[in-house]
């Protein structure tokens, strides 16, 4: 039984390691779309759509479901200041 627990155990560990890094590259996903419309269209067309804002609560949302799977609250503060200074 406690060899099973042990596989849980790093299987969970496992699984949040996974969503924290799949939490990076969503939210890094969209600044990089961000700056590719920038280059193509000019920072005007974006700052006449919604998508900023709207990237912006995708992310906060990205966030939350990374702190709900995390081992501890904390491990989640470099990611979380670094993707919502992005606005």
């Amino acid at each position: 039984m406690s060899e099973q627990i042990s596989i849980l155990l790093y299987i969970k560990n496992m699984l949040a390691d996974l969503i924290y890094l799949n939490g990076i590259i969503a939210t890094e996903l969209m600044k990089v779309t961000e700056n590719t419309v920038t280059i193509r269209r000019g920072e005007e067309f974006l700052e006449k759509t919604s998508c900023p804002s709207e990237h912006h609560e995708l992310n906060r949302k990205i966030i939350e479901i990374v702190k709900k799977y995390q081992k501890k609250p904390e491990d989640v503060v470099g990611l979380e200041t670094h993707v919502l200074k992005h606005l």
